[in-house]
């Protein structure tokens, strides 16, 4: 299939796969879920900042760069955005992309390793705690992701998705999800593709509730998270 694309960077999602089965969403929900992505984005940024900061300063101290990493992704309907994270892997990983791809450890066309060797020793920590990933609320402040939903896909990732896969951008992406509390990286990507369409197809507020109070054990189980 070929995806027209919509900016340099960006996608279209094809109109065949812009359906949710008939489902009408009230209006109110997504208000809702604006509503609490802003609420909760704002306390978390507050009250894990202190975190950030002394995560920051340790990759700093460990690692030649800068503390923050900011990577293209694809969002909703296929808009492209800059993500942000703390940096785990050392300056200039993603030119040696290529030359790891032969020791994937995943299915699909995403690209994960347990034993990445472009990550050093506090980048390894940050992963498996999830720390890294705090930054994101920031997106989430500026509209880009929500707090539930699918992860954002790399667009070399989206160039290879089935209209099947595509669907997963018909809503914003989040920070957590069904897959993100289910294993991460352990779980195949065909079933990680099912487990973000029934979202897709059956989100509500208290659906997001109840990811976001799974999220917490999951993260400190940090099953898959490499």
């Amino acid at each position: 299939m070929v995806i027209e694309p919509r900016t340099e960077f960006g996608y279209l999602v094809p109109r065949a796969v812009q359906t949710t089965e008939h489902r009408v969403i009230p209006r109110s929900w997504h208000v809702a879920k604006r509503v609490i992505d802003i609420c909760v984005a704002s306390l978390a940024l507050i009250l894990t900042s202190p975190i950030i900061i002394v995560a920051a300063l340790a990759v700093m101290a460990t690692s030649k760069g800068g503390p923050f990493f900011s990577q293209l992704r694809i969002g909703k309907d296929g808009r492209s955005f800059r993500i942000i994270k703390l940096r785990t892997m050392v300056t200039g990983a993603e030119l040696m992309h290529a030359e790891l791809r032969q020791f994937n450890e995943v299915s699909g066309p995403v690209f994960k390793m347990k034993n990445d060797p472009r990550t050093f020793p506090v980048g390894r920590f940050l992963r498996r705690t999830s720390i890294d990933e705090l930054p994101n609320f920031l997106c989430v402040l500026r509209g880009d992701m929500s707090v539930v939903g699918p992860r954002p896909p790399l667009p070399s990732e989206v160039a290879h998705y089935s209209n099947y896969a595509l669907r997963r951008l018909l809503v914003k992406p989040g920070i957590t999800c069904s897959w993100q509390i289910s294993g991460r990286s352990s779980v195949h990507f065909d079933e990680w593709m099912d487990m973000d369409n029934a979202y897709v197809d059956s989100w509500s507020p208290l659906t997001d509730l109840k990811i976001v109070l799974a999220t917490i054990p999951a993260v400190v189980r940090a099953r898959g998270a490499h």
